[in-house]
């Protein structure tokens, strides 16, 4: 596995100060309105989130170890970058709005698919969220936001497969349903 230390010296995106909202959706993905970000995560109402999946031309995957200072699943590993989109704008522009955010890339991407899933955290913090999965090819050197990314890997199919199954605590747990649901199109 090839680790990437590579971090901003200073971040010149949003700082999450200012408070973010997230879209309130039903079970179809109809928006049912907007709400503060930190209280969906309480409440545990259903809102609309993306997760983007870079890999390289080796057929690598970036994966991102969470910053310590996030609110729920710190220093677990997850996929390159996931967010939310915010009221009025489309999941795939909050794709590309967030990988260049958490990630410095610019990327183009491509629909992979979507999914509900809901978790508990031992924070009393509700994930419940319909997830807009999507990828990238991508060569460039990333340049992560410090606040959001502790460090990042490469990994092929092999090599994550094995680490998640030994391991599966050190990852997020959308994370693990992504790779399981998705298991037979991640990597082509």
């Amino acid at each position: 596995m090839q680790s990437l230390q590579n971090t901003r010296s200073s971040f010149s995106g949003p700082i999450e100060s200012h408070v973010e909202y997230v879209v309130l959706v039903d079970e179809n993905d109809r928006e049912l309105g907007s709400l503060e970000k930190l209280e969906a995560h309480q409440s545990g109402l259903l809102h609309r989130a993306i997760s983007v999946l870079i890999r390289d031309t080796q057929g690598r995957m970036l994966l991102q170890k969470r910053a310590y200072g996030k609110y729920h699943s710190p220093g677990l590993w997850t996929n390159a970058c996931c967010s939310h989109p915010r009221p009025g704008e489309a999941a795939v522009d909050a794709a590309v709005r967030r990988s260049k955010e958490e990630l410095g890339l610019e990327i183009e991407t491509r629909f992979l698919g979507s999914f509900i899933y809901r978790a508990e955290f031992e924070n009393g913090l509700i994930e419940h969220e319909f997830d807009h999965i999507f990828t990238s090819i991508n060569e460039d050197m990333p340049w992560p936001d410090p606040e959001e990314v502790a460090e990042l890997r490469w990994v092929d199919e092999a090599e994550l497969h094995t680490w998640m199954s030994s391991n599966p605590e050190q990852f997020t747990v959308w994370f693990r349903l992504l790779v399981d649901r998705f298991r037979n199109t991640l990597f082509s």
